[in-house]
């Protein structure tokens, strides 16, 4: 009891998931800006499922090899590592990741394969032996801490339990709150429950997510300024740091501004997710003079000029 209370109980094991269906790629999913957070946002609630707490177990980082995602996962309690090796014997884990992905990605069905690793060892084939699956996971200490891109997703999903609770009631303050979630809630009569919007030269815009049409007018229109507009996103984004900027100057040198800018924005889209929305591309677009540009994203260019 002694030993036990002095010295806590980590272990690591590492979780395959793959698709059966040939249409749904998950690593594909994952590495897809606009998916990213539903497919993190389904890992998070079914692994909260299986341990009966959303604190029950960690993802220290998401590999996308494919065609399986890996989930790294820890766990900081042995009941908690117990309840979710119950919940992946019996297929409770399987249903409830198939049923979290289904609702967050809008798919009728995402049939999964599963496979749990220890190191070495393939847990699937000594399952009944729960005590010597618990042995397998503690002997794997973690190898890393968590994730800095799983330590967005995780803030990016705290704040959406917020959003939710509060119901959309509260208007959207900043630049950076975010969307309401894009799931389903067909119990909901209310078919208008507020967005995020945000004001541009005395109009309304929805705050919505950056398109591909966004993306290449931006990379084609913003010139040499890219680097401004960068370092102005930087302040609210960490992939965007100073070296990341300069770097991509001279990787991309070759291949000309419109591939610098392209990259960058690219960055930004890639490691912010849903958060990547035009209302803050704007807002660095308006620090840097670059009006007109800001006017095209929008669709406010016309053939006449505006005074």
């Amino acid at each position: 009891k002694m030993a036990g209370s002095s010295t806590p109980w980590v272990g690591s094991a590492y979780l395959f998931l793959q698709s059966t269906c040939k249409t749904i790629v998950l690593p594909s999913l994952y590495e897809s800006s606009q998916k990213k957070p539903g497919v993190f946002k389904a890992l998070k609630l079914a692994l909260a499922d299986s341990t009966g707490s959303v604190n029950g177990v960690d993802m220290l980082k998401v590999h996308c090899s494919h065609p399986h995602l890996i989930i790294q996962l820890k766990f900081c309690k042995q009941e908690n590592c117990r309840r979710f090796l119950q919940s992946y014997r019996e297929g409770r884990l399987q249903e409830s990741l198939q049923n979290h992905l289904q609702l967050s990605l809008a798919m009728t069905t995402v049939p999964l394969e599963m496979e749990l690793k220890a190191g070495k060892e393939h847990l699937d084939s000594m399952l009944k032996d729960e005590d010597h699956c618990l042995e397998c996971i503690y002997r794997e200490k973690p190898d890393r801490l968590r994730d800095e891109e799983i330590t967005e997703l995780e803030e990016y999903f705290k704040s959406l339990i917020v959003h939710q609770s509060i119901n959309n009631n509260v208007a959207v303050k900043d630049s950076v709150s975010l969307n309401s979630p894009s799931l389903p809630h067909p119990s909901q009569g209310n078919s208008h429950s507020p967005q995020a919007t945000f004001t541009f030269q005395g109009q309304q815009f929805a705050n919505r997510m950056l398109t591909t049409d966004d993306h290449q007018k931006f990379a084609k229109l913003v010139s040499k300024k890219w680097k401004q507009v960068g370092r102005s996103l930087q302040k609210s984004c960490r992939a965007l740091r100073d070296p990341v900027i300069d770097n991509l100057a001279l990787e991309y040198d070759r291949e000309g501004l419109y591939e610098q800018a392209y990259q960058m924005l690219l960055r930004f889209i890639q490691s912010e997710g849903k958060k990547a929305t035009i209302v803050r591309l704007i807002v660095a677009l308006e620090e840097n003079g670059l009006i007109s540009l800001a006017e095209e994203l929008l669709g406010l260019h016309s053939n006449e000029d505006c005074s």
